[in-house]
């Protein structure tokens, strides 16, 4: 039986019972037998894929090759993903470094096909590595299977702190953000962006998220979401603002509806 996580409600107070939680599921979810097999076969057989070829010749060692980025959604794009990894990252031209989405570029880099030294799938060590990853990373498409934005409010802790130990300017830490679809959305929602942002030119598009970050959270470098306060504030934020959009959208839907059914009303009294 597929693996559900306890959810007992959604928003701020489903996300503190969650992380009050997380130990026990988490052990619970990774002890399931088909985490335990797709684990278990990656670090077993993915010394054995020594070309980008290799990998996505093998469905099972790709689901979790993806899975632990975030990439699931691309396991039946296997030429796609063969060109990612041939690539590599260290060319301006490969197309991982073309793509809006950092996720492929780090998928990419993990595995060094198309990198100066090669393939790291020999390694025992870096094979637990991506393990781990992917069973963080399932236990977070089970959340979300049942509630979307708690998802999207553990890639955001999960990924924070990445963020803020970037080197270079902030420029460069909002373009990861920026990047990063998932992430993106938190941000979005917590700063009270609007939908259509992500079409505005890039250089103010950046100064929009750190201008907002800065007069809403008083957040002067991207350096502070490694504070794990700045982490929860943020998250609140969107997880309340979240649910303030999902019931405004309701309510529009339920007024649409009334009108309709009233102007329907209308029409066959006339008629």
């Amino acid at each position: 039986m597929t693996f559900q996580p306890v959810l007992i409600a959604g928003g701020l107070p489903g996300w503190s019972f969650l992380n009050r939680t997380l130990g026990q599921q988490t052990q619970a979810f990774e002890k399931t037998p088909e985490i335990l097999r797709d684990t278990e076969y990656f670090e077993k057989n993915i010394s054995d894929a020594k070309t980008a070829e290799d990998l996505v010749s093998d469905r099972r060692l790709l689901r979790v090759a993806l899975g632990a980025y975030g990439l699931s959604d691309d396991l039946n794009s296997s030429a796609f993903i063969r060109e990612i990894l041939e690539g590599g990252t260290k060319n301006n031209d490969a197309l991982a470094n073309k793509l809006s989405d950092v996720r492929y570029r780090e998928f990419a880099e993990a595995f060094g096909f198309g990198d100066e030294g090669g393939a790291r799938t020999g390694s025992t060590s870096w094979a637990r590595g991506i393990t781990a990853r992917f069973r963080q990373l399932e236990f977070e498409v089970a959340v979300g299977n049942q509630d979307q934005s708690m998802r999207l409010a553990m890639d955001a802790k999960r990924n924070m702190p990445d963020i803020a130990k970037l080197p270079g300017k902030e420029e460069t830490r909002w373009f990861k953000i920026m990047g990063n679809p998932p992430l993106r959305q938190v941000f979005e929602t917590a700063l009270g962006l609007p939908p259509n942002f992500a079409q505005a030119d890039l250089d103010i598009q950046v100064e929009e998220f750190s201008d907002r970050a800065k007069r809403q959270l008083g957040l002067d470098s991207l350096s502070a979401l490694s504070d794990t306060d700045v982490q929860d504030v943020i998250i609140e934020r969107f997880l309340i603002r979240d649910q303030i959009n999902a019931f405004q959208s309701q309510s529009s839907g339920s007024i649409a509806l009334t009108l309709l059914q009233d102007t329907a009303r209308n029409f066959t009294s006339l008629t």
